[in-house]
């Protein structure tokens, strides 16, 4: 529940009139908090005066905001960006990892749900390759697939166990790290991949979308359950490592499809 410091507050209004869901309100020249309220965060943001706060998250975590980006140098970038299929044997340092992380933390989520949870599979990678192979064969043996994994995945999980018998690790590229982004839309999931995605390159990592790898995980409830994912829809999948190639200059793409009004 939001609290007003009003030794602090100076009556503004500026809590008020940012409050997107119109709880909160002015009585005698001073905000009163809503009873309940979407906790987004906005009235702690926008006071001058820092008289706002919400006991339930870290305010230790607040800070000054300072936006540094160029335009220009987003864009380069963005552009500039690669999906990295080969990596370095290399571990992702804990720091940098926490980074990514913080990255999907403050993505906007729909109504401000904050709802999506980050699975980093790194030390126990290994054990996460054996089972999700092992569940792999089990899968071309009974010929069957379980819901939410596409038809086409049975052609493509025979070569995958062709391939790593010939020493390829298809699935997984050799990298040393595993993201899984879920959340309560794939929307959320999405925008929340997106930064941390941008983070991790921001960091000289790498990171390549692996579709494949998140359909896999829906071969058995087991694989789920191993990740904390039992209780939450998995939409993004990302392999992360240092890159092992060097790209020297942006690709082309088509011109962009954009309707002007």
């Amino acid at each position: 529940m939001i609290q007003i410091d009003q030794s602090l507050c100076i009556g503004c209004g500026l809590c008020v009139q940012d409050c997107i869901s119109g709880y909160m309100r002015m009585e005698d020249g001073k905000p009163v908090a809503p009873s309940a309220c979407l906790q987004c965060g906005h009235c702690v943001a926008v006071c001058p005066q820092g008289a706002v706060r919400i006991p339930e998250y870290d305010m230790d975590d607040v800070t000054p905001c300072a936006i540094h980006l160029d335009a220009d140098a987003l864009l380069s970038s963005i552009k500039s960006r690669r999906s990295i299929r080969k990596y370095q044997p290399k571990k992702i340092e804990r720091e940098k990892l926490d980074n990514i992380v913080q990255a999907g933390r403050y993505t906007a989520t729909a109504k401000n749900t904050q709802g999506c949870r980050f699975v980093l599979v790194q030390e126990e990678l290994d054990t996460f390759k054996e089972f999700i192979y092992q569940q792999i064969e089990r899968t071309v043996q009974s010929g069957t697939l379980p819901d939410g994994v596409p038809a086409a995945m049975q052609q493509q999980y025979p070569r995958f166990l062709a391939l790593r018998k010939q020493g390829v690790d298809f699935l997984f590229r050799n990298a040393p790290a595993v993201l899984f982004v879920a959340g309560n839309t794939p929307v959320d999931a999405a925008l929340a991949a997106q930064n941390m995605e941008l983070m991790a390159v921001a960091q000289g990592l790498g990171a390549l979308y692996n579709g494949y790898l998140n359909y896999t995980i829906h071969l058995a409830p087991e694989l789920k359950q191993w990740l904390g994912l039992e209780d939450k829809a998995s939409y993004v999948c990302m392999l992360l490592g240092y890159p092992a190639v060097d790209y020297v200059r942006t690709a082309p793409r088509k011109p962009a499809d954009v309707v002007w009004k």
